[in-house]
């Protein structure tokens, strides 16, 4: 044998070698790696971006990535959450708690703000939501600190609607969504120039499915709001699905409240926000009851997503996230 082939035959083998002592990349692990990429593409092609962060699961994994996109840094965007005012006490006081820990700056756009301004009217009577209002406080607080990009958790899975999305779903200049006009995304490679006054919704987790996020919270041994384990409450049931009663809620004829064990699988607000009944208390059961659901958590939970059956498209369009 030769020289070279020898040489040859040693590289080849030493290759062989690394190839087995190295860990095979887990679903979750490409994953991350896919969102951490996204994120720090926004932060290179855009200006001034935001990250939203409600407190919910999906936010709270986005941070963890944007904690390994970025970290010793601070991270190059501040947090905004858009609040209703009607959203979940236990999940408000985890937002401003995690905050805190993170030392990152959080910027709240109030729906409370927008009906006292003029610049929404509030529903009324038992079925009144302010979820709908969230769009015009959501694009006031874009075009009040001109952000040119919005990153938040909206995953595929959830939705039809949210299906048609692109990782970059780009906003004209009015924040509304056009599914018809949305750019091809070849490989990893996306496209960020807009004009001025468009903006970007950016999904880092857009591929993730429900199950993947709590696996992910699980294998990363992340703080989640307690709603999200199961705990006693007193509720209401209205339209086969039971909603957290709260001070101020109103009863229509024959509606009770009572006591129930329940958990939360979307933490929107409260007065369109349904719980499930549930015995998961740790994180191990709850990814167990996940894995055995075959209902999509805004499927089974969420009041707004029921209206009809382009729902949330047609809040999408109007420049809902």
């Amino acid at each position: 044998m030769s020289v070279a082939a020898a040489q040859l035959g040693g590289a080849q083998a030493q290759a062989r070698a690394l190839h087995a002592a190295r860990p095979l990349l887990s679903h979750l692990r490409a994953l991350e790696s896919e969102a951490i990429h996204v994120m720090r593409e926004v932060a290179a092609e855009f200006e001034r971006p935001a990250l939203l962060f409600s407190g919910g699961k999906d936010s709270i994994v986005l941070l963890r990535l944007a904690e390994k996109a970025f970290r010793p840094a601070p991270f190059p965007f501040p947090l905004m959450h858009v609040d209703t005012g009607h959203n979940f006490p236990e999940v408000i006081e985890f937002r401003d708690r995690h905050v805190r820990e993170l030392g990152e700056h959080l910027i709240v756009a109030s729906v409370q703000e927008s009906i006292d301004r003029g610049r929404v009217v509030e529903e009324q009577g038992p079925r009144a939501s302010r979820n709908q209002l969230q769009t015009v406080t959501l694009l006031d607080a874009i075009a009040e600190h001109g952000f040119d990009a919005v990153l938040g958790g909206a995953r595929r899975d959830e939705e039809r609607a949210r299906a048609k999305e692109r990782v970059f779903s780009f906003r004209d200049d009015f924040g509304q969504w056009d599914p018809k006009r949305q750019r091809p995304e070849l490989w990893n490679l996306y496209n960020g120039r807009i004009r001025r006054g468009e903006n970007v919704r950016v999904f880092p987790i857009s591929n993730w499915t429900e199950l993947d996020v709590w696996e992910y919270i699980d294998e990363e041994q992340l703080e989640v709001p307690s709603i999200y384990f199961a705990h006693e409450r007193p509720v209401f049931r209205r339209d086969g699905m039971l909603y957290a009663w709260r001070d101020g809620a109103e009863l229509i004829d024959g509606e009770r409240v009572f006591s129930e064990t329940v958990r939360y699988r979307t933490v929107g607000d409260m007065t369109c926000t349904g719980g499930v009944l549930s015995q998961a208390r740790t994180l191990r059961e709850v990814v167990a009851e996940i894995a055995a659901t075959r209902v999509t958590e805004r499927g089974e939970t969420r009041a707004d997503d029921r209206v009809s059956e382009a729902a949330m498209e047609d809040r999408k369009k109007a420049g809902y996230f």
